[in-house]
């Protein structure tokens, strides 16, 4: 981004009530054989990044195959038919540039942020395994074996991990996101060589998949490169929809969680809403006005004030689906999880029931402002953004509509989805039972909800 727009940009996010809102120009293509392109151009520095997005996260999962889609995430560096084991990395970094992946539960994407000469080689790499990836069953054993111990240690060992999968286990009865990303054990161990490729054959085919390139590009010869590229792999068959329905909560649930920590801990989550739900920016700006900072309501109840939290956070989870709102906190010593409910209570009680004042609420406001344009200040960022709006949203302009959504919510529209939506007969409170074993664990609020 150029650093005049940036500074425009940032002004933006700080302005008051009906200021311009942030838009980047895109252009966008549809291949014949359904792979979406968005481009937009950027000329501050001679780089490029490459996002493809694949409708295919845990949410496209069923049981007995739970996990496969970030599984999916490592294989795709196994090489394809043009390029052999190991060269998908070596080539990227070897023109100077860097790769990565992760897996969410409504989406996986693949980036890579390289100097602009090279974007020919990354549209052959990504096109070469998009149409011909090895599956082959040595290296569906590798793969699985590392998920397998990925999964020991950001669940099973981990405090935060273990908290987060039984929040989601007990709060959701039907819909895929009851599971965690990384899927169950038993079904990691389980899954075929056949299954893999039955996946790979309809998930990661192009008309279920979204190409974002943003950075230093011509458009006219960036998507000539993708058409040279792309055009030739078939379309696969259309995925099967999800049925995400969910029953509603009516009554409290509660589960404890015992694992070695020095200190209790608590994450309660609410039923939300799915992100194109008119109430998903109301929630926003009630997660920002009780979390994120260390004069937001909830670090100045529980740490401050009453001096029974180390550390308090909470999330509006964005999903194509309803997600959770959660909030986590961790006790002081010589606190309880009992006392860190009832401050919680406190705070969300208060929410619904008095009238949050105006200059709280723009601060909330600027708050996610802000944060939106940290966001897509560099040509990655842009780019991830670009693809994530498409994928989980439906379509990418509806970041533009963003900041309006924000400025819209009202003192009343607080109050009324704070009663609505975060009552107890909607929570789901998980409580950490310290367990002293001698071996050491990490602590730390609970992940919304992706693997890398």
């Amino acid at each position: 981004m150029p650093r005049s727009l940036l500074v425009l940009v940032a002004a933006l996010a700080l302005a008051p009530r009906g200021g311009a809102a942030l838009e980047l120009p895109v252009v966008e293509e549809t291949l014949p054989n359904g792979l979406r392109v968005l481009l937009h151009e950027d000329h501050s520095a001679p780089v490029v990044s490459s996002y493809i997005f694949f409708r295919s996260g845990s949410r496209n999962e069923t049981y007995g195959e739970t996990g496969i889609a970030h599984l999916f995430e490592h294989m795709m560096f196994n090489g394809g038919k043009k390029f052999g084991p190991g060269m998908f990395d070596d080539l990227i970094e070897g023109h100077g540039g860097s790769t990565n992946g992760f897996t969410m539960r409504d989406c996986t994407a693949y980036l890579n942020n390289f100097p602009r000469e090279a974007l020919p080689i990354v549209l052959d790499l990504e096109s070469d395994r998009m149409a011909h990836l090895a599956l082959t069953p040595q290296n569906l054993e590798q793969e699985r074996g590392i998920v397998m111990e990925e999964r020991r240690l950001r669940i099973d060992d981990q405090v935060s991990g273990a908290m987060n999968e039984s929040l989601y286990l007990h709060a959701y009865e039907r819909s895929p996101y009851r599971w965690n990303t990384i899927g169950f054990m038993e079904d990691l161990r389980k899954i075929t060589l056949d299954q893999a490729r039955a996946y790979f054959k309809t998930y990661y085919a192009p008309n279920n998949a979204t190409l974002v390139l943003a950075g230093d590009l011509e458009p006219g010869a960036a998507f000539a490169l993708v058409r040279k590229y792309f055009a030739g792999i078939r379309r696969g068959p259309p995925p099967a929809p999800v049925d995400a329905a969910e029953p509603p909560q009516d009554g409290e649930r509660r589960v404890a969680v015992r694992k070695n920590a020095e200190l209790p801990a608590i994450v309660v989550g609410y039923h939300g809403v799915a992100v194109l739900d008119a109430d998903r920016p109301v929630l926003d700006v009630v997660e920002r006005l009780i979390s994120g900072g260390e004069s937001t309501r909830l670090y100045v109840d529980l740490v401050r004030e009453h001096e029974i939290a180390t550390e308090v956070q909470a999330s509006n989870g964005w999903g194509i689906d309803p997600e959770l709102f959660w909030i986590y906190a961790q006790a002081r010593p010589g606190k309880t999880a009992a006392d860190l409910e009832r401050r919680i209570d406190a705070v969300v009680d208060r929410l619904a029931r008095e009238p949050v004042p105006e200059d709280e609420l723009r601060k909330a406001k600027n708050m996610l402002r802000a944060e939106f344009v940290r966001g897509v200040k560099t040509v990655s960022g842009k780019a991830e953004q670009l693809g994530y709006f498409q994928t989980v949203f439906g379509d990418y302009r509806a970041m533009f509509g963003l900041e309006a959504a924000w400025e819209a919510v009202g003192v009343d529209d607080v109050r009324r989805a704070a009663a609505q939506y975060l009552p107890r007969t909607r929570r789901t409170v998980v409580v950490l039972e310290p367990v002293k074993t001698g071996r050491p664990v990490g602590e730390k609020p609970p992940s919304p909800g992706g693997v890398s």
